[in-house]
């Protein structure tokens, strides 16, 4: 039984970083990129359906992409600061995204944020645009975690389940009485080293998958109820941190804010989150029904930039009466 047990487990990768001459190719670098392309792809599709332009979609993500990813990093460092700035830190590996550490909800925050500005410039409404945008980012999310497969990072407990996922001894991270341990040192909470073979809960896959699910029910959900004024927004928020709660509380890696009132930081985040959306939904359908008719602002748009220029000589050529 156990050689079978072994034989389906999962592989990591046996290097996550190739070099084309003198320039590294990352794999986590790799799919956070093609999880952005998709997201922006699929959100184009998405915005024309709404009654946008294509092109658009791409001239906010100029916005919102180096936004996000900038919020992403803050909130990993702020919320796990002793690493770069602590005793024995190192600051300017603070700068170092290719080594993993974006956090889903500082990138949601700034990346709205640039959504926001690049929306205002073209005339366009903020919340079908948030509609309209969401799904894709979980398409993008699921990407994205493929990148921690790379690195071998942010895996779970150990596990004997038939998926269990290989790590590197390197990579091992575990808690001895209570302290982060990584390497040939770590242990398991029951005491003694990790075993030969051992293989961890692959939550990397779990999110993935996770969010891929939820993506499938936001389509559904919004074909069905018509869904708009942010609505789709909440949802997304909704489902992403119903997992992000459980699939956290499975995880080992070295984390700052590990314990807080009996939780991970990002398990209480997840909660508040998920409360907050909960009651916009709520919210937002007694008081918003229904679907926005349109997209852009009053005076702006398409068909605003088409019509012609008022006449302000007074030819009567153009009097509506003439």
């Amino acid at each position: 039984m156990l050689p079978a047990l072994i034989a389906a487990t999962i592989p990591s990768p046996s290097q996550g970083v190739w070099h084309l001459g003198p320039f590294p190719l990352r794999g986590y670098a790799l799919c956070i990129i093609l999880g952005i392309v998709v997201a922006i792809w699929i959100g184009e599709k998405r915005w024309q359906a709404r009654g946008g332009t294509f092109g658009e979609v791409q001239d906010v993500a100029i916005w919102a992409v180096p936004f996000g990813l900038v919020g992403a990093r803050l909130y990993h460092v702020a919320t796990d600061w002793e690493k770069y700035f602590g005793s024995g830190g190192e600051p300017v590996k603070a700068l170092y995204v290719w080594e993993g550490g974006l956090g889903i909800w500082g990138g949601v925050a700034l990346g709205a944020l640039g959504a926001w500005i690049g929306a205002r410039r073209r005339g366009i409404k903020v919340l079908p645009l948030l509609d309209a945008l969401a799904p894709g980012v979980l398409v993008a999310q699921s990407i994205g975690r493929w990148g921690n497969w790379f690195n071998q990072e942010l895996y779970g407990r150990p596990t004997d389940l038939p998926w269990g996922l290989e790590i590197q001894q390197k990579h091992w991270q575990c808690l001895v009485d209570g302290v982060q341990t990584s390497g040939a040192n770590c242990g398991v909470a029951l005491g003694g080293p990790y075993p030969d073979g051992v293989v961890f809960h692959p939550t990397f896959l779990y999110e993935c998958l996770w969010n891929l699910a939820a993506f499938a029910l936001i389509i559904w959900l919004e074909r069905r109820f018509r869904l708009g004024h942010g609505r789709v927004m909440a949802v997304y928020v909704m489902a992403y941190t119903l997992g992000r709660g459980w699939i956290e509380y499975l995880r080992v890696d070295n984390v700052q804010l590990e314990n807080v009132y009996g939780l991970r930081f990002n398990v209480w985040t997840s909660i508040v989150l998920f409360i907050a959306a909960a009651a916009y939904f709520v919210w937002a359908t007694r008081n918003r029904p229904g679907r926005e008719e349109q997209v852009y602002v009053d005076g702006r748009g398409p068909a605003a930039e088409d019509e012609p220029a008022a006449d302000v000589t007074g030819d009567a050529s153009t009097d509506e009466n003439d």
